[in-house]
């Protein structure tokens, strides 16, 4: 876990609900973002965060990791004609050292994190830093929005926002305004996130929920405003579906065996549904050489196959999906569960 996050000499304090006036009084904020193979997208990215209505003063940081394309000139280019936008290098290329280091040379005490993909609505800002002024929250967020433009990524999509693939996360599924263990990208207190050591720089994945575990635990409250969304664009193969949910489940393992007591079934159902299937799968193979009735593990595979065609087509037709869509509903539950089970069961990383 890191420990070099600096405190701003900004004082900490509460003020009034903001009002769009036109007059600064906004308290200053930091948007900080971790950026890698972003050179075609960044521009577009920052320009989404600089376009903010926010009447108050803005930077933006940019931390750069080791990139395969020209992201570090592209981030230096838009700097030079940016006096908002600021560039670090992350040599350690990882998501989480990026985002430290980021905060590391922030000026604000209001921190605000963006993806580099990720597409702020209007107003987001405004709506974000009004939250901790009203919540008192040390985090405060809302929806992740996934949004296709393939059949496939729009499959993905309606995966990743349905309770029958990703679980019951409000993040993802939408609920009530208050209290929630997670929120997407976050808008944080410099006090309280420096207070818990900052983003933890061995968990490569999931570095969002292991830290709003920590701020819980030390009794902040994180705060989850369903209408705070952020448009996200998903992944448009299934390969790299698949790599993405096999890692993912890797790195949750990783941050239940660190917090023993956040295991909960949602996260325990994908792996106990793959060894299962498994089992099936190997009983029956083995049954004409140890007994025909190995043959019934057959069933585990089959019961299934059977119920996630079933339940991706109800899906499909509750979301009135096009045709090309809703016959890949199927395919992307499996490959969610399936892939993120396995990550789970394999420590993938």
């Amino acid at each position: 876990m890191t420990t070099f996050l600096p405190q701003s000499t900004v004082p900490a304090q509460r003020r009034a609900r903001p009002r769009r006036t036109g007059v600064v009084t906004q308290p200053p904020v930091s948007v900080f973002m971790a950026v890698r193979d972003e050179q075609a997208d960044l521009a577009a990215s920052v320009a989404r965060v600089l376009e903010q209505d926010y009447p108050g003063e803005l930077e933006v940081v940019l931390a750069v990791a080791p990139s395969t394309d020209d992201t570090w000139g592209e981030a230096q280019r838009l700097a030079a004609h940016e006096p908002r936008v600021r560039v670090v290098r992350n040599p350690a290329g990882a998501t989480p050292h990026g985002l430290n280091a980021a905060i590391a040379h922030a000026r604000h005490d209001l921190l605000v994190r963006v993806d580099g993909h990720a597409h702020l609505p209007a107003g987001y800002l405004v709506d974000v830093v009004a939250l901790l002024e009203s919540t008192g929250a040390a985090n405060v967020g809302g929806r992740m929005v996934p949004e296709g433009d393939t059949p496939v990524s729009r499959a993905v999509a309606v995966t990743m926002s349905s309770r029958l693939g990703i679980g019951g996360g409000a993040f993802h599924v939408g609920g009530e305004a208050g209290p929630q263990p997670t929120v997407y990208l976050g808008a944080f207190r410099r006090e309280a996130l420096v207070g818990v050591g900052g983003y933890d720089e061995r968990f490569l994945r999931a570095q969002d929920w292991e830290l709003n575990h920590r701020l819980r635990l030390a009794g902040h409250t994180v705060w989850f405003d369903p209408d705070v969304a952020v448009t996200y664009r998903p992944r448009s193969s299934w390969r790299t579906f698949a790599q993405q949910q096999l890692r993912t489940g890797g790195w949750r393992r990783r941050v239940i065996e660190t917090h023993r007591g956040t295991a909960d079934l949602r996260y325990l159902v994908p792996p106990v549904a793959v060894l299962t299937m498994v089992a099936g799968l190997l009983a029956g193979l083995a049954a004409p050489f140890l007994g025909a009735w190995l043959a019934l593990g057959l069933l585990a595979p089959a019961v299934y196959a059977g119920g996630v065609t079933v339940l991706g087509l109800a899906l499909a037709r509750v979301r009135r999906l096009p045709r090309a869509v809703a016959w890949r509903m199927p395919l992307a539950l499996a490959v969610m569960h399936l892939s993120w089970g396995t990550g789970f069961v394999l420590r993938a990383r």
